[in-house]
């Protein structure tokens, strides 16, 4: 059975399609981005597909990541209303198979308001069809790539728990980036990553290992914001899944062990026009631009140049959206032996920038783009992504003008001096930062009050049991001596 015949357009063909079936699967999105969801049978999915949708309870906007209800009350869902129910509305366009599951027919669901029957501006894919709905209205279209590093372990769920998530087993020892030798260990995994990727329509530009034990690198091919955004989500539970079956735990914590590089999620993002051209690159005829704002944005066009100043401009005002967790914030240490830029920085060609503006000569003027280094492997990506473009939609809108030196023309006295502008260095500020009455986050046109107040909570929360958590580090360091 194929893993697709093309997303049904129709009722009727969405019945055709899944004739065969006996039940299909549904899911949604947390923000935390933990796929939520279940089976349902094929008449009752019918049913759900051909009217508005189905009832999906508000908890799943209400409790953390290990279901934990958040310490506070909350806008979208709450103790107060009961959790009632949101609207699931079916998304026929995501349909694909699940090929480690005898190719059960899967769909993602958007979330609505029950009572508006408008997308839930806390949900994650309710946030970024705003978002590519804010640029189609200036004729632009988001594309979008994202490449995961993450660690693998000789574990299971279970022997975490033994272990007390202590001295667990890499899946192969050494640091050995884009190794050919050691794929040939775990041949079988790594491979299957790769092939059912493709069968799930999750489709992989490059897959390889990166420096650190047991860690592999997986760069998702570019494609429509949404369509990434999905694939991201997917290819985590792809890999997750497929590991229960080998034995292996993939792992995508920012920062799993303190002194070795972490995992990163970078994004690549451009814009184009309706015609499908990329409006980032200048026209290859005329050459590099004159009036370029350095040498190192003259194949990038005033347009993108707008949109990379826009980015630069309110990056620090959605940093929970990029860095949503405690641990992320320790990847950001700087420096060139991690590459995890920890300040606001752009530069061509440069992995030691917040912003790598990938662009001709070192690619051809359609491949043009941005890449945001600051995301790690724990990012939401429809957050990280709708922050991104929605920034850099605000510089293009309010024609900012790159005025920041390049990356290249930094010395280390810019950095002491407040030249160079630093990124927050924990969940706990970032959040302070994106909460502030005069955040960019709040502004007409980004995120708005609704959305800052509920995902903010969200991220306080997260801060308050880290605050109340005694650590092993401090039992060690204090126990006997303090």
């Amino acid at each position: 059975m194929s893993r697709t015949s093309g997303a049904p357009n129709t009722i009727q063909e969405l019945k055709d399609l899944i004739s065969g079936d006996i039940k299909v699967k549904v899911a949604g999105i947390d923000v935390d981005g933990v796929l939520r969801g279940k089976y349902m049978s094929k008449d009752k999915f019918l049913s759900a597909a051909s009217s508005d949708g189905f009832g999906f309870c508000s908890v799943i906007f209400g409790w953390d990541l290990h279901d934990q209800v958040y310490s506070r009350e909350l806008l979208v869902s709450n103790r107060a209303n009961g959790y009632r129910d949101l609207i699931a509305s079916i998304d026929l366009s995501t349909y694909r198979r699940i090929p480690w599951e005898n190719y059960v027919p899967f769909f993602l669901v958007n979330f609505l308001d029950p009572e508006t029957k408008e997308p839930l501006v806390v949900d994650p894919r309710g946030i970024l069809r705003i978002t590519t709905d804010r640029a189609s209205e200036i004729n632009r279209l988001c594309y979008a790539g994202v490449e995961y590093e993450y660690f693998n372990f000789k574990e299971t769920a279970e022997s975490l728990a033994e272990k007390k998530f202590h001295l667990l087993s890499p899946l192969t020892p050494g640091m050995h980036g884009y190794s050919l030798l050691r794929t040939q260990l775990n041949n079988q995994y790594f491979q299957n990553i790769f092939d059912k990727a493709t069968e799930f329509g999750v489709d992989i530009e490059a897959h390889h290992t990166e420096t650190g034990p047991g860690v592999f690198e997986t760069a998702l091919a570019y494609t429509s914001a949404l369509r990434m955004a999905d694939n991201a989500i997917l290819f985590k539970y792809l890999t997750k899944s497929l590991g229960m079956q080998h034995g292996v735990l993939p792992s995508f914590m920012a920062k799993p062990w303190g002194n070795l590089p972490g995992c990163s999620g970078h994004i690549h993002v451009s814009l184009r026009d309706k015609s499908g051209k990329n409006v980032f690159t200048v026209n290859e005829k005329d050459g590099p631009r004159r009036d370029a704002a350095n040498d190192d944005t003259r194949f990038l066009s005033k347009e993108g140049e707008y949109f990379l100043a826009g980015v630069l401009d309110g990056i620090a005002d959605v940093m929970p959206m990029l860095v949503p967790t405690i641990n992320g914030y320790k990847r950001l240490v700087g420096g060139e032996a991690f590459w995890a830029p920890n300040a606001i920085t752009y530069g061509y060609d440069s992995r030691a920038a917040s912003i790598r503006i990938i662009s001709p000569p070192s690619v051809p003027p359609a491949a043009t783009r941005l890449e945001i280094r600051i995301p790690g492997a724990d990012m939401n990506p429809y957050f990280a992504l709708s922050a991104v473009f929605l920034l850099g939609l605000r510089g293009i809108n309010k024609k900012l003008e790159l005025t920041a030196r390049p990356m290249g023309q930094l010395s280390p006295e810019d950095r002491k001096n407040g030249t160079v502008k630093m990124l927050p260095t924990s969940l706990e500020a970032a959040t302070a930062r994106m909460m502030r009455p005069e955040s960019v986050a709040r502004e007409l046109g980004m995120f708005g009050d609704v959305f800052v107040e509920h995902f903010g909570g969200t991220r306080e929360h997260e801060v308050k049991l880290w605050n109340e958590a005694v650590t092993n580090w401090e039992v060690e360091r204090y126990i006997e001596l303090a």
